[in-house]
């Protein structure tokens, strides 16, 4: 999943950007990241995938007012990257019928949706292609193993691939049967 994205973070940001243009986070983006990781992972946990999207869509509208590119708009980009990844990773564990037969999406068309929103993000605030890079490397090595253990505390966590269809890389433990899917799951609209 991660690979078509980046590419288009990073074809984006630099027709946007240059290093000397953007001014560089001066907070612990690690701590940002982990914090946005594990209240997104509660809320997750006990309102649900729809009301998890719900906040990251507000979030997104909130923050994306400010004039420079902030700490909360930052975790508004990380909690959609995690949350996607994770429905993904899930997504990919049923057959591909069984999700259009649902109205659900497929693996792809989540990166898809999501890869259009977080290139948005970015390039509104001139983020170059070094940054968005630095910054995707600490969400996956940082805030997905927060986001991944609050979510299934049991399970182990899977090593990052960017392939959205890899099934290997879903989590085996707390999650619905291939033809159960969750009842909160978003369908094919939200969010694009």
């Amino acid at each position: 999943m991660a690979a078509p994205v980046l590419g288009l973070l990073m074809a984006a940001s630099a027709a946007a950007a240059t290093e000397e243009s953007f001014k560089k986070p001066d907070w612990d983006q690690i701590a940002n990241i982990k914090e946005a990781a594990l209240h997104l992972a509660q809320m997750q946990r006990t309102q649900g995938a729809n009301r998890a999207f719900q906040f990251i869509d507000a979030c997104y509208r909130t923050h994306s007012l400010q004039v420079e590119y902030s700490r909360p708009f930052e975790a508004c980009i990380a909690q959609d990257y995690l949350e996607t990844r994770i429905l993904a990773l899930i997504y990919s564990r049923m057959p591909p019928e069984t999700l259009k037969r649902l109205g659900m999406p497929t693996p792809k068309m989540l990166a898809d949706t999501m890869g259009r929103r977080i290139v948005t993000a970015f390039k509104s605030y001139n983020v170059p292609v070094s940054e968005v890079q630095a910054f995707k490397k600490l969400v996956d090595e940082h805030g997905f193993p927060v986001f991944f253990k609050a979510l299934f505390p049991d399970s182990k966590v899977p090593e990052i691939t960017d392939d959205p269809q890899n099934s290997d890389a879903a989590p085996t433990d707390d999650v619905p049967a291939k033809d159960a899917p969750k009842d909160d799951a978003p369908n094919n609209d939200k969010k694009q």
